[in-house]
């Protein structure tokens, strides 16, 4: 008898743990470790993942498992193994690890079915797999699996004769294409034409074009062609001159696109030296994990190019990792014109079906190298030579919901598997990174010079409360009003930051101080002037601006902070002449307005880019020699012992973006708080300064990379019970834990209130504690009953970087 042990999508305590099932004699040999199958559970069938065959099973009487879901596995072994990593080191359930690593697509409800894919080998196929498609293109996977030839057809898929297709009911398909071809011969084509009455023009242009070209062509392309509409050729299919046939196409995100063939650059002298250690562990096949800390614009990507070049040329694989879509436009660009089709690119901007059609790309070894924000380090390869990840200090690349995992984790687990480097890339790298590097764990990597030897631009920061004192009420310091004007009349671009969307931060009656809050969340809401509501940008309630206070009744009512709206406007009335770009969750919520905007302000049809973090980062324009920051305090002063480090990183990043090729460039900076250590030593550039003071600060609080973190949050409707089960899990851990160990709180969290549940928290700093899972696991089992029937919610994070 074949067993197979199966991890059942049941997300629960009880059901964390593998189930047996016999394996129908049909399927002994076609069942592999790593494919979905559909068991009966209960009384219910539900999906699972098949983690081992075995030949017995301690149980006796088993139930059977009743149809396969894959034909090959969608987890390959590593995959499997880091499933059951991420287990141990998030306190996640398995099934959520499984389900984390594939694509949208492969988690909805889905038909399967089998085609040809090579018409052409069509009769090499056997003839009893033949017989089934002799009146159709198209099999169902559940019409074989009642036969008894489901291990001929997996034969075949493997030779690559057939091949499975999903059919996603409504989320991803496969993409077909109509493709029209003659049907008859040239002479038959030209008889018809003859007999065609004069008015029929169009009928009569469609036959000449296939006597000219008798190719197949889409019938999208034909009608343009011919400027005519389907009538004319459903006319002729039906006559039996034409026939149309379907065919499937990848969705490519970039079809329209025309990728440039670059060719590497020769390398600088810093280049050369900091690629050397990495070429060797590739010829070497060794693990390492080295962290390149250069400038802005000092040639990370050119060496990250050349190494995944090195690492192709061996025949190995490649993933990149690059935070979320503000990197993608343009770090597309440089990868597709290296490696061509070689690339597939997985990002949040493409849709679901896109995403799907990407990961088949990967998984049927169509390409070499995975170009991808966080998900994209599960990419099914099976032959890595290299993982690179851009921008290591990015909070995006931590998951913040089940399994809460760091890709730069994954990413060294993965390494050590495959023997291969790691490569971290940051003009600011996280501390704890570089204390890694400090203490030699990883290899420190530094390129100190721009490209070309070009200077860091001039930083000058403004500080606020003098401008006020001034009798300046605008948000632009007159310097930067000045340098907005001078840049302006150079025809050269500028890029202002502000970290804010919306219009204004708060509302508030000028008469008796109320704020409009979220009913839902003890936050203010947001004023967002183009659809004059007010929204909560944290549950999505949302409401009209009142004419007065709901308060007091006064007609005061008055607009606090600022975000991009209001930004905007303003400049539309100081410098009417400038022609502003917004790039902000509000205005690249559709797909491709990313993109668009960035070509537009690229191809110099706009003067100024303003925008909210997602400018910050990895853009590279010419002619950009202005970068502003309208206010750089509104990270500083949040509840999160990161927010030195994180205003520290953007203010580099923001600045980076000016003087990068043959114009010099200028930051301003605006500030209230223009003597904090984290603003000054950013307009100096001053990474090593900054890492030392912050280093001390941490020491001090018991902070890391000084000790490592665990927030538990619980949250509820009821305030009184939020507050007493944290009270209990706090004390629990007391008990369980050394004397070492720091624990914080019971204490509210920062939100203490959002989508109508009270938010609670305790925070554990801790060098060394073997205890703690077991603890953790124990609380999680404790108020299991309650956490499955929805009235509580507790969340762990083991090295959070939310804190809020």
């Amino acid at each position: 008898m074949s067993v197979a042990s199966v991890i059942v999508d049941v997300p629960a305590k009880q059901t964390d743990r593998a189930f047996d099932y016999a394996i129908p004699e049909k399927w002994t040999t076609v069942i592999q470790p790593g494919m979905r199958v559909v068991v009966p559970f209960g009384p219910r069938k539900v999906q699972g993942f098949v983690i081992e065959i075995k030949t017995e099973s301690e149980f006796s009487k088993l139930k059977k498992i009743q149809s396969i879901l894959d034909i090959s596995p969608v987890l390959n072994k590593e995959l499997l193994d880091i499933g059951f990593w991420l287990t141990k080191t998030t306190l996640c359930y398995t099934i959520s690890a499984f389900q984390a690593m594939l694509p949208a697509a492969l988690k909805a409800k889905y038909e399967k079915e089998i085609i040809i894919s090579d018409h052409n080998k069509q009769n090499e196929l056997t003839s009893q797999i033949q017989s089934w498609f002799q009146n159709r293109n198209v099999v169902l996977w559940e019409e074989i699996e009642k036969s008894d030839d489901v291990q001929l057809f997996q034969k075949e898929i493997q030779r690559g004769l057939l091949e499975v297709s999903y059919k996603v009911k409504d989320r991803a398909n496969r993409k077909l294409i109509r493709q029209v071809e003659p049907a008859v011969s040239e002479d038959e084509m030209k008889i018809y034409v003859d007999g065609l009455p004069k008015n029929a023009v169009k009928q009569m242009e469609l036959v000449n074009h296939f006597i000219s070209n008798p190719k197949p062509i889409s019938a999208k392309e034909l009608l343009q062609i011919i400027a005519t509409t389907d009538s004319s050729i459903k006319a002729l299919v039906s006559k039996g001159i034409l026939k149309e046939t379907k065919l499937e196409v990848y969705r490519d995100p970039f079809e329209d696109k025309y990728f440039k063939r670059t060719s590497p650059f020769e390398l600088s002298q810093e280049q050369e030296t900091a690629i050397k250690p990495i070429l060797d562990c590739v010829e070497a096949e060794k693990h390492d994990v080295f962290l390149m800390y250069g400038v802005t614009g000092s040639g990370k990507t050119e060496v990250y190019l050349q190494a995944i070049d090195a690492v192709l040329k061996n025949g190995k694989e490649a993933i990149v990792l690059v935070p979320e879509i503000s990197l993608t436009p343009q770090m597309v660009n440089r990868f597709k014109g290296r490696f061509g089709s070689q690339v597939a690119v997985l990002h949040s901007g493409l849709s679901a079906g896109e995403k799907y059609d990407e990961w088949r790309k990967i998984h049927r070894k169509e390409v070499k190298l995975v170009v991808g924000a966080r998900s994209a380090i599960f990419a099914p390869f099976e032959n890595l030579g290299i993982i690179i990840i851009d921008e290591e200090h990015e909070s995006s690349y931590k998951q913040e919901d089940n399994p809460r995992y760091h890709a730069r984790d994954v990413a060294i687990y993965r390494g050590k598997y495959h023997n291969c480097p790691i490569v971290l890339g940051s003009a600011t790298p996280t501390l704890e990174s570089f204390a890694r590097a400090s203490k030699q764990v990883y290899k420190l990597l530094t390129l100190r010079k721009r490209m070309n030897e070009r200077d860091l631009p001039a930083v000058e920061v403004i500080d606020m409360r003098e401008e006020l004192r001034n009798g300046n009420r605008s948000m632009f310091s007159g310097l930067l009003y000045e340098k907005l004007q001078e840049k302006l009349e150079n025809g050269e671009q500028i890029v202002l930051f502000l970290n804010k969307r919306g219009y204004s931060s708060f509302v508030m009656c000028r008469d008796c101080g109320y704020v409009m809050n979220c009913p839902h969340c003890d936050i203010s809401l947001t004023y967002h002037r183009s659809n004059q509501r007010l929204k909560c940008h944290y549950c999505g309630f949302e409401e009209p601006l009142p004419k007065e206070c709901p308060e007091c009744n006064s007609e005061y009512i008055r607009f606090f902070g600022t975000g991009t709206q209001k930004v905007e406007e303003e400049l539309s009335k100081i410098l009417p002449e400038a022609r502003v770009i917004r790039m902000d969750v509000d205005t690249t919520s559709r797909k491709g307005s990313h993109e668009k905007l960035l070509t537009e302000f690229g191809e110099g049809r706009a003067d100024i880019l303003l925008g909210t973090q997602m400018i910050a980062k990895g853009l590279d324009f010419p002619n950009v020699t202005l970068v502003g920051v309208l206010t750089a305090d509104t990270m500083l002063h949040l509840p999160d012992f990161r927010a030195a480090e994180k205003t520290f990183q953007l203010l580099t990043q923001v600045s980076g973006r000016a003087g990068r090729h043959e114009l010099p460039g200028e930051v301003i900076i605006q500030t209230y708080t223009p003597e904090h250590y984290s603003i000054t030593l950013a307009s100096q550039h001053d990474f090593d300064q900054f890492y030392l003071n912050e280093m001390m600060v941490r020491k001090s609080h018991a902070y890391p990379p000084f000790y490592y973190l665990t927030l538990v949050t619980v949250s509820h409707q009821e305030l009184t019970k939020v507050v007493s089960i944290t009270e209990k899990i706090t004390s629990f851990l007391r008990m369980q834990l050394s004397e070492s160990a720091i624990i914080l709180g019971p204490v509210a969290s920062p939100i203490p209130r959002i989508n109508d549940r009270y938010r609670y928290q305790c925070m554990i700093k801790y060098k060394h504690e073997p205890n703690l899972t077991i603890a953790l696991k124990t609380v999680i089992e404790r108020y299991q009953q309650e956490i499955s029937q929805n009235q509580l919610t507790l969340s762990i994070d083991l090295n959070p970087y939310m804190l809020m």
